[in-house]
């Protein structure tokens, strides 16, 4: 619980530099013996971040222990969200839940197989998991944090998750020609061109898009949502523009481009219907997902150490980074997923007391 308080003082909201979290990690990785590496990048905005790579061992680690520095924002109205809480067997916090829990139980399990381990053995903090898996994608791009086996830190209420699907993104821009709206037929709307096409979306979305299913998610087919909309100058402006944020979420087995190439086939059909018409695509993220098979020893091991059958979720996760790194990954950890990102997230004591407890139970069974 002391680790807890601590990672929760901190604030690591993804909009800010982790470097402090990181750093007070590193110190802890240290005292436990192990050899640490930072790799450093700055985001979008310039400001700069880092992942900590901590091994003990020579080799290939059997296993690595995975959880995400950063955390969602918190309303100014939280006023104690910095400081953990025990309340009615639940400690509150931001980031208590999502994923400070686990990286605390990670810590506690290192502390406990200190010098004990005959197999080498990975911690792995990431940055910016929350604004898109980014610090996953820069270890997987310069070929860091390898491993056998991974368990990532997700609040999963300590059931053992084997596959996620992907997380996709892009922008539709739909143009128009502007002009006065007391003469219509002076210009176009984008609007009303965006609306044919989202009617095309939209049955796209409820017919074909289902026609594939994996049975072991719910709901068994891909998904498609048109998040935002907007486009328009003024109430007399016939809008010359809109744009539409597409997001679409594949199953383990389907392309992440899959989605585009259909979203291209509706545009070519909005043509046809109206050779005016002209909008284009643009991809922003494309995250596949991953499927580890239900007899892997880390999720059969996890299975057997949790007493919950293994399972499936529909949200993205850095399960798809450490496959393509070579990993067998599970997803696992304290807490509830429902509680997390909320005014008032809390893990409960004795589900992370009962994660650590199983984490040094895996680190020992596959470093041992």
């Amino acid at each position: 619980m002391a680790l807890l308080r601590e990672l929760v003082a901190i604030d690591s909201t993804s909009t800010r530099t982790n470097l402090p979290m990181i750093e007070a990690l590193e110190r802890h990785l240290v005292a436990r013996g192990f050899s640490t590496e930072v790799q450093r990048y700055r985001d979008e905005s310039g400001v700069e971040k880092a992942n900590l790579i901590g091994v003990v061992g020579e080799g290939l680690p059997e296993l690595a222990l995975v959880g995400h520095s950063d955390c969602v924002p918190f309303d100014p109205s939280w006023t104690d969200a910095l400081t953990l809480i025990e309340r009615d067997g639940k400690l509150f916090g931001r980031g208590a839940c999502d994923t400070k829990a686990f990286i605390a139980c990670a810590l506690t399990a290192a502390q406990n197989t200190q010098g004990q381990l005959k197999k080498p053995f990975m911690v792995l903090f990431t940055a910016d998991e929350e604004l898109g898996c980014v610090g996953a994608k820069k270890l997987l791009e310069a070929g860091k944090g390898k491993t056998r086996r991974a368990i990532i830190g997700e609040p999963t209420s300590l059931r053992p998750i084997r596959a996620n699907k992907g997380y996709c993104l892009a922008e539709i821009e739909v143009e128009g020609k502007e002009g006065h709206s007391a003469y219509p037929d002076s210009g176009a709307s984008a609007i009303f061109r965006g609306a044919r096409l989202l009617t095309k979306l939209e049955q796209y979305a409820q017919g074909p898009l289902r026609a594939q299913t994996h049975p072991d998610f719910a709901p068994a087919f891909s998904t498609l949502n048109v998040g935002m909309a907007s486009g328009g100058k003024a109430k007399n402006i016939i809008p010359g523009q809109m744009r539409l944020t597409l997001e679409w979420r594949p199953l383990p087995n389907q392309t992440t481009e899959f989605v585009l190439r259909a979203v291209e086939r509706l545009i070519d059909e909005c043509r046809a219907e109206e050779p005016g018409f002209a909008a284009s695509v643009r991809p922003i993220r494309m995250d596949r997902g991953y499927d580890t098979p239900a007899d892997a020893d880390v999720v059969t091991f996890l299975e057997k150490a949790s007493g919950k059958n293994t399972q499936t979720v529909s949200f993205g996760t850095e399960g798809p980074q450490l496959a393509a790194m070579g990993a067998v990954p599970v997803v696992f950890g304290p807490g509830d997923i429902t509680v997390a990102h909320q005014t008032g997230e809390f893990v409960p004591v004795d589900e992370l007391e009962r994660a650590a407890q199983i984490l040094e139970a895996a680190v020992r069974h596959f470093c041992g």
